[in-house]
């Protein structure tokens, strides 16, 4: 510039904004470049670190998540992780740029003029301070907002998830309140940091005007004096307006970094949280069945005990029955039994091994479960039976939901197997969803049952297809039911009465109804009880290698020659080969 008017030169002009307007094609062009390498590098980071937290909340065990929302962890996997990667990919870039362009520039500032350099950075004491009272004060403000939008997602969820029992209670206005009232938290919280942020930001831009107003000045005086050359001039203010916006960009980095402080404590809390005993040995044969408990304890709280000096054992193919009030330990027992919980004192034996010296998943894999609420998942009847064997063909789906009833109703869909259940199975009724249940069960063909409510919420005629569904599930296997249904207990091998997690009574049905304890009475008091018109249904055991006799007379063993002898011959040999292999 000095060249151009002192030397009057004005043929350099345009060379110089030509080669000025190449350096800034291939500055964009070079940030062309960095926008599509970082974003493709952020898109990667956010995809391990979810993979990593999805998968590592999975092997988690489930007292952990007993007190831990569903919208509080969806808000860590979905918000938390982009905050944290924010901080990872943005802050790491952008610092880097913004303090290497400092040093180049004061650098540069320097040269051209110790003096105007050292008062362009007269303000930098100023920034200093309001960065680190910034940087000390932040955390808890972003910390309470991270806490407040997973409040919020948490009530949405619960919300949504129970949309039908807010309308058939007509509990609209209260949950819009509770919703609001929620919202309103977020969005305090939001502007205690805005307000913050704002003024943050005002001051220390304020500062740094306040600094290229003192190099005016001071440029100003430098040339009327002649100690200054108008084109060095122009150049410094380059310079100095260089310096300040990655100063403004480390202030906005600043902010962003104590939200993703914030978001990171939520993601690495659960990333180290203690996961489920992974150790452990498979089983080395087929699985006899036999199970045994010892003198086992629980308390879920660690004061109360839930469970008390609880023993009883079950020989391979026995039905072991449990019976008591809501509240005696039932579930518990099987959740032990599962090692969804690890109990506090006593022994658990699978065919003579303590379970807990067997890995988590090779134990759970000789278990099948049909509970009272039955679990879909939002996809395709398929998809929910190939959970039970994730390579069945539709012919083997076919067959084990006709084994369990379950096929007339799929037949009337229009779609079949590739109909859409919906969100936990809204679109089917309770008696359709449990006989799904059985025909997963079936497909997994474990020796171990657990039947946990399983005829509870239907009606008659649903709860004789699934009762008939079931005497095919139960035969070879060895079952622990959980029923208040007479007629699910009645043949058990042994009944178990529980009462305040202690085993109070323990015998055959027509033993305990002779004793005159509290298993009678539950019977008197239709706490087992059974519908008048529902036919009770006689349980038949063969032996492995008996033949089903051609044409017999009895019902009970045409149906169980054809739901048993036909489906089990084509479906138990392939499973005990692949154990076997």
């Amino acid at each position: 510039l000095n060249n151009v008017i002192n030397g009057h030169q004005p043929e350099r002009l345009l060379p110089l904004l030509i080669l000025v307007a190449f350096a800034m094609l291939v500055q964009r062009g070079l940030d062309y470049l960095r926008l599509l390498l970082n974003n493709t590098f952020e898109q990667k980071v956010i995809f391990d670190l979810r993979r990593d937290l999805y998968s590592h909340i999975q092997t988690l065990p489930l007292r952990w998540f007993d007190n831990r929302p569903t919208g509080d962890l969806m808000t860590r996997i979905l918000e938390d992780v982009s905050s944290v990667e924010r901080v990872l990919i943005d802050g790491i870039e952008k610092g880097t740029v913004a303090i290497l362009q400092i040093v180049v520039v004061v650098a540069g500032m320097f040269y051209l003029s110790t003096k105007l350099a050292l008062v362009a950075l007269a303000p930098m004491p100023f920034l200093a301070g309001g960065a680190l009272w910034y940087t000390l004060t932040a955390h808890r403000r972003y910390r309470l907002h991270r806490r407040a939008a997973s409040s919020m997602n948490s009530l949405l969820h619960d919300n949504l998830s129970g949309i039908r029992q807010i309308k058939s209670f007509v509990r609209e206005p209260e949950e819009d309140r509770r919703f609001n009232k929620e919202s309103d938290e977020l969005r305090r919280a939001t502007f205690v940091i805005t307000r913050v942020w704002a003024l943050y930001h005002s001051s220390m831009y304020l500062f740094g005007s306040l600094g290229v107003l003192l190099v005016v000045a001071v440029g100003a005086r430098d040339i009327l004096s002649g100690a200054l050359q108008l084109g060095d001039f122009g150049a410094f203010l380059v310079l100095a307006s260089f310096l300040y916006e990655p100063l403004g960009k480390l202030h906005e980095l600043n902010q962003l970094l104590q939200a993703g402080r914030a978001a990171g404590e939520r993601v690495f809390e659960v990333l180290d949280s203690e996961r489920e005993p992974e150790a452990g040995k498979t089983f080395a044969d087929s699985v006899r069945g036999e199970i045994e408990f010892r003198h086992v304890s629980f308390s879920y709280s660690g004061e109360l005990p839930t469970l008390n000096d609880i023993s009883f054992h079950a020989r391979p193919g026995e039905t072991i029955a449990l019976v008591g009030t809501t509240g005696a330990g039932k579930s518990t027992i099987v959740n032990l039994l599962t090692r969804f919980y690890e109990f506090d004192s006593g022994e658990i034996l699978v065919d003579g091994s303590p379970i807990r010296d067997f890995n988590i998943r090779a134990l759970r894999q000789q278990i099948g479960m049909v509970t009272q609420e039955c679990f879909l998942f939002n996809g395709t009847i398929r998809e929910n039976l190939q959970i039970g064997k994730p390579d069945a063909t539709d012919e083997e789906l076919l067959e084990a939901a006709a084994v369990a009833n379950a096929r007339p109703f799929i037949d009337r869909l229009p779609h079949g197997l590739s109909s859409v259940v919906g969100e936990r199975g809204v679109k089917l009724s309770v008696g359709e969803k449990q006989r799904l249940s059985i025909a997963r069960a079936l497909l997994k063909d474990p020796p171990i049952l657990i039947l946990d409510e399983a005829t509870a919420s239907v009606d008659t005629t649903t709860e004789r297809l699934i009762q008939e569904a079931l005497e095919t599930l139960m035969f070879d296997r060895t079952c622990i039911v959980i029923a208040h249904r007479l007629s699910t207990v009645v043949h058990a091998n042994q009944i178990l009465v529980l009462d305040h997690g202690r085993i109070v009574e323990r015998g055959t049905h027509d033993q305990l109804l002779a004793l005159g304890g509290k298993y009678a009475r539950l019977s008197e008091q239709s706490l087992l009880k059974t519908p008048e018109s529902e036919p009770t249904i006689k349980r038949v055991r063969f032996p492995q290698s008996a033949t089903f006799l051609a044409g017999a007379a009895l019902k009970i063993a045409n149906a169980l020659r054809e739901s048993t002898s036909i489906w089990r011959r084509g479906k138990r040999r392939p499973f005990a080969a692949h154990r076997r292999a």
